[in-house]
């Protein structure tokens, strides 16, 4: 089996980003000739016509369409397998990193990443993404750098993550709430009126199962989309929040906080990238110290 010219691929990932022969020729830096040549071996390679003519332009094949996404990874990698690593001068270093993180994570940990970031590397910016869901697309495509969240079944398997902390779920109320008085039991926490943290409305949140063998339900009054919002509405009225202690540390100052009367799920925190990042000086010093400030 003849091996295939893997130069190829450099070509065709700028055929198929630019969707024009021209363009790809000039981002190539070859004539227009040299360029059909390669268009016409990439179709043979390939055994599909790749880019077909529409009107004045060219539109790429269902095939092409599918190569897209995987020859650019490839080169993507292939060029940072290549690329020598420099010594990271931090002082120097001015890059802007994008952090898909929760609201509660930010308002617990990101005061000390801040401080950490500016004292290290002043020219260092980060932007906090608010995370509306698990799809790792924007790890994927660029967009964000770095995320944090509990790892689920829906997280691309190429994803690289590493545990920031564990984390419990523990109940809050606002001070001097009527059941504060009370000693807390299975019955007395089901007693009240509570606010759920789900993204699914129909979903009864992991402290339906924890209650089910004492036969109790909860009364979830309102659901909301995050811990913070929570605690703003458990703060100011007589619901109760049921929320991870860690994650939520500064946003229950001024409350009443109780431990749960039944073995709760735990849950592991943990920080999330694409593998394409892996050996960035920079990116690997963000993930280090975002460790760190968790860790401590």
């Amino acid at each position: 089996m003849s091996i295939p010219d893997l130069n190829l691929l450099i070509t065709l990932d700028a055929v198929l980003a630019e969707g024009s022969v021209a363009r790809a020729a000039a981002r190539l830096r070859l004539s227009p000739s040299a360029m059909s040549r390669a268009l016409a071996r990439l179709r043979e390679t390939t055994g599909d016509p790749l880019l077909v003519r529409a009107g004045r332009g060219l539109v790429p094949t269902p095939r092409a369409l599918e190569l897209r996404e995987q020859v650019s990874q490839l080169v993507q990698d292939a060029q940072a397998a290549l690329r020598p690593v420099t010594q990271l001068d931090l002082a120097k270093l001015t890059q802007t990193f994008t952090l898909r993180t929760s609201d509660g994570f930010v308002e617990n940990f990101g005061p000390a990443l801040i401080a950490r970031i500016s004292a290290e590397a002043p020219g260092v910016r980060l932007t906090f993404m608010p995370k509306l869901n698990k799809d790792s697309a924007l790890l994927r495509d660029g967009t964000v750098d770095l995320e944090t969240g509990v790892v689920g079944d829906s997280i691309s398997p190429e994803v690289r993550t590493r545990a920031l902390f564990r984390d419990r779920f523990i109940g809050v109320m606002r001070m001097r709430h009527p059941l504060s008085q009370l000693v807390m039991t299975p019955a007395v926490y089901a007693s009240g009126q509570h606010v759920l943290v789900a993204r699914r409305t129909q979903s009864k949140g992991m402290m339906a199962d924890a209650l089910k063998p004492y036969g109790l339900e909860r009364d979830v009054l309102t659901t909301v989309g995050g811990f913070s919002a929570a605690l703003a509405l458990a703060r100011a009225s007589d619901l109760i929040a049921t929320v991870p202690a860690r994650h939520t540390g500064n946003l229950r100052a001024g409350m009443h906080s109780f431990e749960l009367p039944f073995p709760a799920l735990e849950i592991t925190v943990s920080m999330l990238w694409h593998p394409r990042m892996d050996a960035d000086p920079g990116h690997r010093w963000l993930r280090q110290c975002l460790w760190e400030v968790c860790a401590g």
